[in-house]
């Protein structure tokens, strides 16, 4: 029986429970072997050779592989995992929060600092607000999670 879970409603929000932490196990272990250098190097030097040897879905390996950082959580990433991605790429935490929102690095240090979006038409799906899913970039990465969802 499926938990009741409210807080699917917080739009743009991808919740890491225990649901989406058994999904994406692999992806986060994957993630976390970047800690290590010769690890780093192996990923730089063949991507996708060094993606094959993890048991992660092909949708996860697309998506790191895409650098789609709304889609690996969408795929069960944990952003605090996944950020070992941007760490190998050279990109800060910020570069990589940017991208997930569609802005620049800049737009959204600058957002940020400015006390960040506002929660106004933005508590539940279905309000009027600039963080619901279909405003954003990761509108279609959520879709294709309920996709995915529906399918496994």
């Amino acid at each position: 029986m499926a938990l009741d879970k409210p807080y699917l409603d917080v739009p743009g929000t991808t919740i890491f429970d225990a649901e989406q932490s058994r999904k994406g196990y692999w992806l986060n272990q994957f993630c976390m072997s970047l800690m290590q250098a010769a690890n780093r190097e192996r990923f730089k030097a063949d991507e996708r050779a060094y993606l094959d040897a993890w048991a992660m879905s092909e949708a996860q390996k697309q998506a790191v592989l895409a650098r789609d950082l709304n889609r690996c959580i969408a795929l069960g990433g944990n952003i605090y995992f996944l950020a070992k991605i941007g760490a190998t790429d050279g990109k800060s935490f910020q570069q990589m929060a940017g991208s997930m929102t569609g802005m620049s690095e800049a737009e959204y240090r600058d957002m940020m600092l400015a006390g960040g979006r506002s929660a106004e038409g933005n508590r539940y799906v279905g309000e009027d607000g600039d963080a619901q899913a279909h405003r954003q970039p990761q509108g279609a990465a959520g879709r294709a999670a309920e996709h995915v969802k529906k399918e496994g």
